[in-house]
């Protein structure tokens, strides 16, 4: 069905913000954004509600609506958080990995190594697509809707990590043992893999929103 004007605001302004078009505390000016969109300035607000409810924005009483930024202590708090998440995600996906699965798991795989070494952006995306597919077969949907806003609010420091180191060298490396821990039939294993796997990015990342920088 047709999205709705507001659903439209809010995926457009989404989509900017997890791309790092607008920076943090940038203010988000809705009629400019409403203009741009072509509709007018109700569904944009509205959106704004929405996005402020992700944590994507903050709603001022004297500023309107400025683009949230991450402090050190807020950035390790949503990897601890993560971790938790996608590790019970692992535990509950397990019994539905097959050989099928697995083949899947390599050729996602693949696509993140090749996005990789073309420099390219597009590595933060099939990232976000392997961890998305091991998370959707533990069939939780308020789970896997959790761990996607979290994905979400990280997504532009992990965008700008990626074009600070080139490309994350390690990464194969680190999503190959996750796969071999899925493999290996042991749930509590594969879960503490898969949160020491996240819990690992967040120091690289703490580094983008240290004071100084």
């Amino acid at each position: 069905m047709p999205a709705t004007a507001e659903e439209e605001a809010y995926r457009h302004l989404q989509q900017a913000l997890r791309l790092g078009r607008y920076k943090p505390g940038d203010r988000l000016i809705p009629e400019d954004i409403a203009a741009e969109i072509g509709m007018s300035r109700m569904p944009v607000r509205e959106a704004f509600r929405r996005l402020a409810s992700d944590g994507l924005v903050v709603l001022r009483p004297n500023r309107g609506c400025v683009v949230a930024g991450l402090t050190v202590d807020e950035l390790y708090e949503i990897f601890e958080i993560r971790s938790v998440l996608e590790g019970l995600a692992v535990r509950l996906a397990m019994p539905r990995i097959d050989e099928e699965e697995f083949e899947e798991f390599d050729r996602l795989l693949e696509r993140m190594e090749r996005a990789g070494q073309s420099g390219g952006s597009d590595w933060v995306v099939r990232h976000q697509e392997f961890h998305g597919r091991i998370c959707a077969l533990s069939q939780r949907p308020k789970l896997v809707h959790q761990i996607s806003a979290l994905h979400a609010v990280i997504e532009p420091y992990m965008r700008i990590w990626f074009d600070d180191c080139d490309k994350p060298l390690s990464a194969r490396e680190e999503h190959a043992a996750v796969i071999a821990a899925l493999r290996s039939g042991d749930a509590q294993h594969a879960e503490q893999v898969m949160q020491e796997h996240v819990l690992g990015t967040a120091p690289l990342l703490a580094e983008l929103v240290s004071p100084g920088r």
